[in-house]
């Protein structure tokens, strides 16, 4: 039975407000550790923010990959087959296991991969101790995703809310401690960083997979020989997976392209980009963490193959998701001093020209950010209608073509500097926005004309 908007509402906020929170705690732990890291100095904070930065890249990726655990597990459940839900999930861990042991292996060797980057020597060599540490965080933070997935499906998110910013205390005081030598505990300076993130990580990944072993019994879910299957078992998740593996592969892709095009303009214009980027980033965590709440509604009414609930789900995943940063939008364009401040001492030389130029950049933001919050949470509906091929190709379009070689034209070729470049991601997102959003409601409104009793009768 199809539930009432205000129901599906309150379903959906039930999953995704505890997701925000854990998401905003993260973005807190990567803030934290750069702070903590800072102290050592810039040659040592550029050291650590460039090997994580290229090693949470991977797991981002990874754990896109395996996000559609969540899509299988709810659809599972939808369909009142509650005998697939474990094995989906078992099946997620062994894969994300194995793919997770081969992104540690590339973080232990990332030397090489900075040198070829072209990365200052000083920086290649002081990151050494501390990505030969961090290596073993890349294991439970993939894990730590599927879990996370996993308890999405199941409507049980507050746990993972309450783990995660236990983890940000936890990870602060063993940062200090291990960097500095606070607490009595030795001081290891930047190799000492690596390994505070290797413990937070175990920790949190550990704590959730203890949350879950009891949801699982207190739910009564069967695992039975043989239910995981053999190779042709991991077809659905491998299919699913890989496209949704693409899109953020191309979406973190274009932002990293964004940041060197930044630089190649110049340092004020690459301070400003980071500036930015570290505003929105919270709209875009509320963003996501509707989106995955979205996406496995979507997933469970496919299971119930109830078609009209499936579309709602859907669409108010896109209006809650917008609506909530539209309301962080009045800050920045009234208040553009306030993002400048928070980033950077008045006392700087450079102040008054990166703070005037962020003021520009803020106001394009406003626009960027809404769109940004739309494609995310349509991308995410399209995987619980289990489509990613196509908004695979949507993306490649929209953020490559239209975002990032519009934001070169502009930004370059007719000399409106990083304004420019930002108007071309704004209308790339705009236009990749739009498509997806088009998609879901296209697809969804097919299925449910298709499943409307006056067709079945007529055929």
């Amino acid at each position: 039975m199809k539930p009432s908007p205000l129901q599906e509402t309150k379903a959906l906020l039930v999953i995704a407000l505890p997701l925000i929170f854990a998401y905003l705690a993260d973005v807190m732990m990567v803030i934290t550790a750069k702070m903590v890291v800072g102290r050592l100095g810039a040659v040592e904070l550029a050291a650590a923010g460039i090997a994580t930065d290229l090693s949470y890249q991977m797991c981002i990726v990874l754990m896109g990959f395996f996000s559609v655990v969540g899509v299988l597990v709810s659809e599972a459940m939808g369909a009142l087959r509650r005998g697939q839900a474990l094995p989906e999930l078992v099946r997620g861990l062994i894969l994300s296991g194995l793919l997770g042991l081969a992104a540690t292996l590339v973080v232990l060797n990332l030397g090489p991969v900075l040198r070829l980057a072209g990365q200052d020597a000083e920086v290649v060599r002081i990151s050494g101790p501390y990505y030969t540490a961090f290596a073993f965080a890349m294991l439970p933070i993939i894990w730590f995703g599927v879990l996370r997935s996993f308890a999405a499906a199941m409507m049980r998110t507050g746990f993972v809310m309450a783990i995660t910013v236990l983890t940000v205390i936890l990870n602060y005081l063993l940062m200090q401690g291990l960097v500095h030598g606070s607490f009595g505990l030795p001081r290891l300076g930047i190799a000492g960083a690596g390994i505070a993130w290797a413990v937070s990580m175990w920790f949190k990944c550990l704590s959730l997979a203890a949350y879950t072993f009891w949801l699982v019994r207190r739910e009564k879910l069967p695992l039975n020989k043989g239910s995981i299957g053999g190779p042709r078992a991991y077809g659905p998740l491998v299919r699913l997976g890989l496209p949704v593996a693409g899109i953020v592969a191309l979406e973190s892709g274009l932002f990293a392209a964004t940041a060197l095009l930044s630089g190649v303009m110049g340092a004020v214009e690459l301070a400003a980009y980071q500036m930015v980027m570290g505003w929105i980033a919270i709209p875009f965590v509320i963003s996501l963490g509707i989106s995955e709440a979205a996406m496995v509604r979507v997933a469970f009414f496919v299971g119930a193959d109830d078609a009209a609930a499936a579309r709602q789900a859907g669409n108010l995943g896109m209006v809650v998701g917008v609506a909530i940063p539209l309301l962080l939008v009045l800050i920045p364009v009234f208040a553009p001093g306030f993002v400048a401040r928070t980033f950077l001492e008045p006392s700087d030389p450079n102040y008054a020209e990166i703070a005037a130029l962020v003021a520009v950049l803020l106001v394009i933001a406003a626009i960027f950010q809404v769109f940004d919050g739309l494609q995310v949470i349509a991308s995410h509906a399209l995987r619980g209608l289990r489509d990613a091929v196509v908004p695979l190709a949507i993306a490649g379009v929209g953020y490559w073509i239209v975002g990032l070689g519009g934001g070169y034209l502009l930004g370059f070729r007719m000399g409106w500097g990083a304004p420019g470049l930002w108007w071309g991601l704004a209308i790339g997102l705009a236009f990749t926005a739009t498509l997806l959003a088009w998609r879901f409601e296209l697809l969804a409104r097919r299925w449910v004309n298709v499943s409307s009793p006056s067709d079945r009768s007529s055929r």
